[in-house]
């Protein structure tokens, strides 16, 4: 019976009262077992001379390349059916989207990071994951690489293109610019909050089938969106894919609220980063400034 009371009591105690219900005994530890990358610096100028960084700016160009051509050719297939049970759909649309940003990832992650999007490539600056001059690169490339996409279906389909709306975003009748302004930020921040989850340092080192898994979930999350936000926006989330379709669509309509397209999905990558290191990673509660002697 002695025995059996000092089960119960050290069971009892097992887990702290401050530690939230569900968490494992792991985080009882005192010791790190996943290795924290350091804050990447604004500037670093040795970058430059780096072939890697000229590297991973191709891949990002040559993996939105292949996005603008693969989702602006679907949307194309779509718009000029008469009859849209012949064709994939709205559905189908999503599924093209949220397939190639899949695809895509799992192709470049190793290279670049897999970001394909300036949102994500913004997100990712502000929670100090890489430096400004790579962000910038990675944009300048993202977008160019966009616009390429987009221009190799004009080419294959001129009337069309210009006839259809070239896959360029726009606000739909019956929504405001409200409307779609927040749709872009919600979207944008359940993509670019899925990308900091899917890759975070700890869940990496202790599930050792997330890095593996990492590009499905945002795929998916590519696809939900674009399943919810079509009617509204066509769905941007991405800056360099809605510059992309505008520059060579190059209409009126297409560049009339074309801010929206880079507002909303900024503002929702900084949300999303925001919620990331301050909530889910809890990085300003656990900085020096609390441990400071002047904190009671």
């Amino acid at each position: 019976m002695e025995g059996r009371e000092e089960d119960v009591r050290v069971g009892a105690n097992r887990y702290t009262e401050g530690q939230a219900i569900g968490t494992s005994a792991s985080t009882l530890r005192e010791e790190k077992d996943y290795q924290e990358p350091p804050p990447a610096p604004l500037f670093e100028a040795a970058e430059l001379s780096s072939w890697s960084f000229f590297r991973a700016g191709i891949a990002e160009f040559v993996a939105t390349f292949l996005f603008l051509y693969v989702t602006v050719l679907t949307v194309m297939g779509v718009e000029r059916s008469s009859n849209k049970c012949a064709t994939v759909g709205v559905q189908g649309i999503a599924w093209a989207f949220g397939g190639m940003m899949f695809a895509l990832v799992y192709s470049t992650a190793g290279i670049s990071g897999g970001h394909i999007n300036p949102a994500v490539t913004f997100g990712l600056l502000l929670a100090r994951k890489l430096s400004l001059v790579r962000a910038m690169w990675y944009v300048l490339m993202q977008c160019m690489g966009a616009a390429c996409g987009a221009l190799v279906v004009k080419s294959f389909q001129k009337s069309q293109f210009e006839r259809l709306g070239g896959g360029a975003n726009t606000v739909s009748s019956g929504y405001t610019r409200g409307d779609a302004l927040g749709a872009e930020i919600l979207g944008t921040f359940f993509l670019v909050y899925t990308v900091f989850s899917a890759t975070d340092a700890k869940r990496s080192a202790r599930d050792s089938h997330v890095p593996v898994l990492a590009p499905l979930p945002i795929g998916f999350a590519v696809f939900l969106v674009h399943l919810a936000t079509i009617p509204i926006t066509g769905t941007g989330i991405n800056p360099a894919r809605s510059f992309g379709a505008a520059l060579i669509y190059d209409r009126a309509q297409a560049w009339d609220d074309h801010w929206i397209f880079w507002v909303g999905p900024f503002t929702g990558a900084a949300l999303a980063a925001m919620y990331h290191q301050l909530v889910m990673r809890n990085v300003f509660f656990k900085s020096n400034f609390f441990k400071s002697k002047y904190i009671v």
